[in-house]
């Protein structure tokens, strides 16, 4: 999983699995807290979960600039490509 592409699929699929959150407002420019309705406690959850995927250790402190769905890919990008 090292394409952008398979990053925002599989975030897609934790968005709707895991936090229940409607497929159809999920998109690249959606913000994580006012769109989407997660908040700090989901984003540490997606961490975890992004963590189990990749076998890395993702700092949350990388995570504190993050606020869209692309913000989140391009971080996980970042860090499964390092």
């Amino acid at each position: 999983m090292h394409s952008r592409e398979e990053i925002y699929n599989q975030l897609h699929t934790y968005l709707v699995d895991l936090f229940e959150v409607p497929a159809e407002d999920i998109a690249p420019d959606a913000h994580l807290m006012e769109d989407l309705d997660l908040d700090s406690i989901d984003a540490v959850d997606l961490i975890v979960k992004f963590q189990e995927l990749t076998g890395k250790k993702i700092p949350a402190t990388e995570f504190k600039s993050v606020r869209t769905v692309d913000d989140v890919v391009e971080k996980i990008h970042a860090l499964v490509s390092s």
